[in-house]
């Protein structure tokens, strides 16, 4: 998390407590939900399915609003327009996804407004890794500024709306970072933060397979892989034991560090609080304890390889796009290489199916419906209507 900006707990416990009573009404309604997706809808079943979806129970006036839309569809496009859907629900899983710790009881920042933006704008979430997008708040002071959180801790502080003061900026803009820096929520500073700060960047991958993929690194170990762009801090004999090396750590570093030289010129600067860029030079931290393996790789630009696709135990883990070279230089086509994988869409599904059903998918039914969410958001990438089917679905009655 963002460790020099003081956390608010109160503050961050009292925007979500609107979400607790929402449970409680649930239990109730839930259980009432059990016509098919496509009849038409009835009171209690447009109850539970605004409250999987914004978190709170509608008023009179939504609720006649969705019954008179006549479908479970067209009701839950009114819910998706709801204050609380992006100022509670989507703040809850943005902000979990915004620091190390993945606690949803961290400050409003950067990463989270801009997620919570291309959703509510429509923003195809296959660019979230990798385009040049901020998203600020209307009316709020101080301005947003790549040195600090106060924008957006002030907009936490005094609870404004997310949903209706979302301004739509760039970062090169607002930050005047360089094109070339720029990488979607990577480089916001809550990403920085969490990608960036110490370490020797291989964090960077790390979190997004954790965040983008919803792989652990334990489940995608690969000893089969080549271990040419392992790099030299990774030791040839750990305890003396060469097999330590080939049988546990290559599993990770084989596919992590030649990913991991996206990042070659980034780091956070903790003294001035803000995302470092230094194109054409690499990171010291690159070359952090280079002794324990002279004959390891030695990072000299920014370039990046996906060695997963070269085949292994877990080739198509990730389906990564085959129109795409896998290989590049920089984090933005890293982004583009983990946004355009078969998983990052599988991910972004299932995150949606967990918040709005209250459970993780399980079972053929639930299973198939994962798949055919799946295969709508690779349309468009339109984040805001899988949470939306997804509710009909989990309110429809149908068994996992």
């Amino acid at each position: 998390m963002d460790t020099k900006t003081p956390i608010n707990l109160e503050e961050s416990r009292l925007a979500r407590a609107s979400a607790v009573g929402a449970l409680c009404a649930l239990a109730v309604f839930s259980c009432l939900a059990s016509r098919p997706a496509h009849a038409a809808i009835d009171r209690p079943t447009a109850i539970a399915l605004y409250t999987r979806i914004a978190g709170v129970p509608p008023s009179k006036a939504t609720l006649d609003a969705m019954v008179a839309a006549g479908t479970p569809q067209a009701a839950a496009a009114i819910a998706v327009a709801a204050p609380q859907f992006y100022n509670v629900t989507l703040r809850n899983i943005f902000a979990a996804e915004s620091n190390r710790d993945q606690s949803v009881f961290v400050p409003l920042n950067d990463y989270t407004v801009t997620a919570i933006g291309m959703v509510h704008d429509d923003v195809p979430y296959n660019t979230a890794l990798s385009a040049d997008i901020l998203y600020t708040l209307k009316g709020v002071t101080p301005a947003a500024l790549p040195t600090d959180n106060a924008h957006y801790q002030a907009a936490d502080t005094t609870a404004v709306d997310i949903s209706a003061n979302l301004v739509k900026t760039q970062q090169t803009t607002v930050y005047g970072y360089p094109a070339a820096a720029v990488a979607g929520l990577i480089t916001t500073r809550a990403g920085a933060i969490q990608h960036f700060d110490a370490g020797t960047n291989r964090r960077g991958y790390a979190i997004n397979i954790i965040n983008q993929t919803c792989h652990a690194m334990e489940q995608i170990m690969d000893t089969s892989l080549p271990s040419d762009r392992v790099r030299q801090d990774v030791a040839a004999s750990p305890g003396g034991d060469s097999r330590v090396r080939l049988q546990s750590c290559l599993g990770c570093h084989s596919h992590q560090d030649p990913m991991a030289g996206a990042f070659a010129y980034y780091n956070f600067d903790e003294t001035k609080g803000q995302l470092v860029y230094t194109p054409g030079t690499v990171q010291p931290k690159y070359f952090i304890n280079a002794a324990n393996n002279p004959a390891g790789y030695v990072t000299v630009d920014d370039s990046w390889e996906s060695r997963m696709r070269l085949g292994g135990a877990d080739t198509n883990i990730f389906l990564f796009d085959p129109t795409l070279p896998g290989k590049g230089n920089g984090a933005a086509s890293f982004g583009q290489e983990i946004a355009g994988s078969g998983a990052f869409a599988t991910c972004q599904v299932q995150k949606a199916f967990k918040a709005v059903c209250l459970r993780a998918p399980s079972g053929k039914n639930d299973d198939n419906e994962i798949k055919t969410l799946t295969a709508s958001f690779q349309n468009g990438y339109k984040f805001k209507q899988v949470f939306a089917d997804a509710a009909v679905y989990c309110t429809s009655g149908v068994t996992p």
